[in-house]
C-alpha cells in the first residue's frame, strides 16, 4: 500500500479531463454576491459536479477554538445562506455563544471556490417546520432521530432510534422536531475564486458597507 505522502505526489490538481477552468470577467460580475453565486452554483450543477449543494460550516467554541464540518446549503437569497442543524448539537450550542460563522464551496469540476463569512441568526421556528417538512422523509427522519452530537453507546442504539424516526415521518410528514433549527448566515464578505492553469488565480471580493445593503467590491492576489 502506498504511503501518504506517496500518494500526495501522485494526485493532480485540476486534470484537464475532468476539469474545465473557465474564464472570469470581474468587471461584469454583478453588484450582489448573491446573484453571481445563484448564476455559479446553476454552473456547478450544469457541469457535473457531485453534491454541489454541500458546503463546510466553520464555527468556534466558547474558548475561541475553531470547529469545522460539511453541511448542506438550504438557501441562498437576500436573507442570506442558510442551513440547518439541531439547537442542542455542538454546532448549535457554538452558535449560540457565539452567532458568527464561516462557509466554504469547493466545485472542482470547475476549478472554483466560494467564501461567506458573516454573523448568523435563528429563523423562526414556523420557518425552519416548513423547510424541514418540504424536504424528503430521510431528512425528517434523521431530524427526528435527534440527539446530535451526544454521545452514542452502541450501533444497535442508533438503528433502533432510526428506524423508529424513519416510521414516524414515513406515518407522519408533518411530525414536529423541536430542536431542529433554520440559521441564516448573513454576510459580511464573500469572495469568489476561479481557478487559472497557470496559477493566476482570480479573486473577486464583496465586503457590505456601512449601510449594510451595498456591496464594495475588489481584486485580491491569489
Amino acid at each position: 500500500m502506498k504511503g501518504v505522502q506517496e500518494l500526495l505526489r501522485s494526485l493532480r490538481v485540476w486534470d484537464p479531463a475532468v476539469t474545465e477552468l473557465r474564464p472570469f470577467e470581474p468587471d461584469g460580475a454583478p453588484g450582489d454576491p448573491v446573484e453571481l453565486f445563484a448564476r455559479w452554483f446553476a454552473e456547478a450543477v450544469a457541469a457535473g459536479q457531485t453534491e454541489p449543494h454541500t458546503m463546510t460550516l466553520a464555527t468556534a467554541d466558547a474558548d475561541g477554538l475553531p470547529d469545522a464540518r460539511v453541511v448542506m446549503l438550504h438557501g441562498a437569497d437576500a436573507a442570506g445562506w442558510s442551513f440547518a442543524t439541531h439547537a442542542d448539537s455542538r454546532k448549535g450550542g457554538q452558535l449560540a455563544g457565539r452567532p458568527y460563522a464561516a462557509l466554504v464551496f469547493y466545485w472542482p469540476v470547475l476549478g472554483r471556490q466560494v467564501r461567506v463569512r458573516g454573523p448568523v441568526d435563528a429563523a423562526p421556528a414556523a420557518e425552519a417546520m416548513a423547510d424541514l417538512h418540504a424536504r424528503s422523509t430521510g431528512a425528517l427522519a434523521a431530524a427526528l432521530t435527534g440527539r446530535q452530537s451526544a454521545e452514542l453507546d452502541s450501533v444497535e442504539e442508533l438503528t433502533r432510534a432510526s428506524e423508529a424516526a424513519w416510521e414516524r415521518a414515513s406515518r407522519e410528514p408533518a411530525a414536529p422536531a423541536p430542536t431542529w433549527t433554520l440559521y441564516h448566515l448573513r454576510p459580511h464578505e464573500v469572495e469568489f475564486f476561479q481557478g487559472d492553469a497557470h496559477r493566476r488565480h482570480l479573486r473577486l471580493a464583496y465586503h457590505r458597507t456601512e449601510n449594510g445593503t451595498d456591496w464594495h467590491r475588489r481584486l485580491l492576489w491569489p
